[in-house]
């Protein structure tokens, strides 16, 4: 995640930024399956927001505000911590909204 959180970091606020990282998510999933359901359910709440918004208009404190609430969701994911931190990290992913 640390490389993850490094791209996003750097990236602007926008949808085709929460696009493409369900892509990195998708990849990353794959690539080491101990972290895919983390990584699905990161997915998911990012293919939300993306749907919630895909062709209508964002307000820019929304966007501002969703993007900060992942980048500060990702920053604080341990996917080298123990049974139980790693369980915290996942329900805490799967109860985050970005945008509400």
């Amino acid at each position: 995640m640390n490389d993850l959180h490094a791209w996003l970091s750097q990236q602007h606020h926008g949808l085709r930024t929460f696009q493409t990282f369900q892509h990195k998510l998708e990849t990353l999933g794959r690539d080491d399956p101990a972290q895919r359901g983390l990584c699905r359910l990161l997915s998911g709440i990012v293919g939300s927001y993306v749907e919630a918004f895909d062709e209508a208009p964002l307000p820019v404190e929304i966007a501002e505000g969703a993007y900060r609430r992942l980048l500060t969701l990702v920053e604080s994911l341990d996917l080298q911590g123990d049974a139980a931190r790693r369980l915290a990290d996942i329900n805490r992913v799967a109860t985050c909204e970005l945008w509400q």
